[in-house]
Order: C-alpha cells, then sequence, then structure tokens
C-alpha cells in the first residue's frame, strides 16, 4: 500500500481539523508546517494593510521562510498539502513547503479551507510554484474542503498511487 504524507499550515486549526480527518481516512502520517517567525493575531488582521501577511501576499516572489522540521518525503509516494486561502491564494509559506520537498515522481494534491474562495487561484499557485522547482509530480486537482462530506468526496477524486 502506498504511503501518504499529509502536511498542513493553520492559523485558526480549521485547516488542521480538515488534514486529521484526511490523515484518518487515509491511515496517513501527518506534519504541520511551522513559519519561522510564528504568526501574532496582528500580522493576521487581513483588515490592516500594514498587516505581515497582508504584505507578504501581495509580495507576488515572497517566500516565507518555514522551520526546518519537515518530514524526509523518500518513503511517501502521496503527499497532500493543506492550507487556508489569503488574499485568494495559499500563504506565501506553501510555495517555501513545496520548494523545499523532494517532489519527483510523487503523487501531490493541495486543498484549502476558506469561507469565501474557490481554489482556482490556488491550483494556479501550486501549479507555477511546481513547475518553478522542476519536479516530475502527479498534481491533482485541488479543491476548497470544509466539511466531511466534502474531504470524502474529494479523496475519491484524486489519483494517487
Amino acid at each position: 500500500m502506498a504511503k501518504t504524507l499529509v502536511l498542513y499550515y493553520s492559523a485558526t486549526d480549521t485547516t488542521k481539523r480538515i488534514a486529521e480527518t484526511i490523515a484518518d481516512r487515509l491511515d496517513a502520517d501527518i506534519h504541520a508546517i511551522q513559519a519561522q517567525q510564528p504568526y501574532t493575531a496582528a500580522d493576521l488582521n487581513w483588515n490592516d494593510p500594514q498587516a505581515r501577511t497582508t504584505i507578504e501576499q501581495h509580495q507576488h516572489a515572497q517566500r516565507v521562510p518555514i522551520k526546518d522540521d519537515l518530514p524526509d518525503t523518500a518513503g511517501y509516494q502521496n503527499i497532500i498539502i493543506g492550507h487556508p486561502i489569503w488574499w485568494g491564494i495559499p500563504p506565501r509559506l506553501i510555495s517555501a513547503t513545496i520548494d523545499a520537498l523532494d517532489l519527483n515522481g510523487k503523487h501531490l494534491a493541495t486543498f484549502a479551507t476558506s469561507g469565501g474562495s474557490n481554489y482556482d487561484r490556488s491550483q494556479r499557485f501550486v501549479e507555477r510554484t511546481v513547475k518553478e522547482n522542476g519536479y516530475d509530480v502527479q498534481l491533482n486537482q485541488g479543491q476548497v474542503l470544509n466539511n466531511p462530506a466534502q474531504v470524502d468526496s474529494w479523496l475519491n477524486s484524486l489519483n494517487l498511487a
């Protein structure tokens, strides 16, 4: 049976809950992605044009450094990455995560939690980051997931190893 790793970033535990559901359904390992410099409540205030996340999300080539504690992906055939959607795309630390992983030969799927966005721009963001790294990876269509029924439907649609 193919091994699966679920990585996720969650500022408010919403994405964490969905990631845990996915890991449970797939009997997968799970690991939280963490920013090298943790976000404060003030950093996450999307109404403040000077908030850290507001500035980061509007710098298109930005990579937010992550803690150097990601699991070795060598023993995994499937990698699933979960994230919230900020300003229509994943937090910039997701691109840093993709940069740090060896995704060659893997099946990759990404998902998000969001109260109002679809996954279109996030999918393009992930596709661009994968291409920038030159990975030979089977990239699945990502989706916004907010409840267990959506998780089950999405998991059934994936092309995993």
